[in-house]
């Protein structure tokens, strides 16, 4: 202990304090012997989690994927966006001082089994190559009775539950958890202007932000945002380049797992 010297820095400059903890003085630990000084600063990581911005997305997975299959009806180029890596895409609209949390993707498995292989190739490569950082929600398709009009006949289609309720309650519970920031919503589903407005009303200080998936757009919820002092939608469809450096490659291998394209998505 003889050779160990502790010299206890100023002050934090004034841009590291926050309203709410006071700034802690640096410790810098010097060992004079070693070529190089060690500096340790107590508390600073947390300090850098407060400057950081923290972002979370929540896609609705449906609204998500019949909008790139509609794009992909007028440019088959946005096929190639099927087998997409969901965090490096939203990183992509990022500013310097944020920091993608989680990508939290709210779905229901197809009642296809050739649809549901493919959606289940997609979420777990993903899931493989980005961790606990890409999460999966699932609801499920109940059937609805319709009747025609016309001739009175009923026949049943499916219908999918739980995505908005599900959408709606996440965003809530990590506003309340104070698990994010700014949260952004890739949607353009009317049923959830509800929560945006809750959210704005209940935690005036985090930041909402919509992203209307391809081939889809709500003048709802675009004047939502405008009337909430919030930025008006982002529309990805004009934001192909982004999708392009955002594809995974064909087969994606980690830790002895892999997972290949669907071959009917490969073009």
């Amino acid at each position: 202990m003889q050779n160990k010297r502790f010299i206890f820095a100023p002050q934090m400059p004034p841009y590291l304090n926050f309203s709410n903890r006071k700034a802690t003085p640096a410790v810098a630990i010097f060992f004079p012997k070693c070529s190089e000084a060690i500096v340790l600063f107590l508390n600073f990581a947390p300090l850098i989690s407060k400057i950081m911005e923290k972002v979370t997305v929540y896609i609705d997975g449906l609204n998500f994927y019949y909008g790139l299959k509609r794009a992909k009806a007028n440019d088959a180029d946005w096929q190639k966006c099927y087998w997409i890596d969901f965090l490096k895409l939203f990183e992509l609209f990022l500013g310097n001082n944020q920091v993608l949390q989680k990508v939290i993707y709210f779905t229901t498995p197809p009642n296809s089994i050739q649809k549901r292989n493919r959606q289940r190739l997609l979420l777990n490569a993903n899931r493989l190559i980005n961790g606990d950082r890409f999460e999966i929600v699932k609801g499920k398709f109940l059937e609805k009775t319709i009747t025609c009009p016309q001739c009175n006949a009923t026949y049943k289609i499916p219908e999918e539950k739980h995505t908005d309720v599900n959408i709606s309650i996440r965003m809530m519970r990590d506003c309340a958890r104070n698990l994010t920031d700014t949260l952004i919503l890739v949607s353009a589903d009317n049923d959830l202007a509800t929560p945006l407005r809750l959210i704005k009303t209940d935690y005036p200080d985090k930041k909402l932000k919509l992203y209307f998936p391809p081939a889809n757009f709500s003048n709802n919820m675009n004047n939502l945002m405008l009337s909430l002092k919030e930025k008006q939608a982002v529309i990805l469809e004009k934001n192909k380049p982004k999708f392009l450096k955002s594809i995974m490659p064909d087969t994606v291998t980690k830790n002895g797992i892999s997972y290949t394209i669907p071959p009917k998505w490969k073009i």
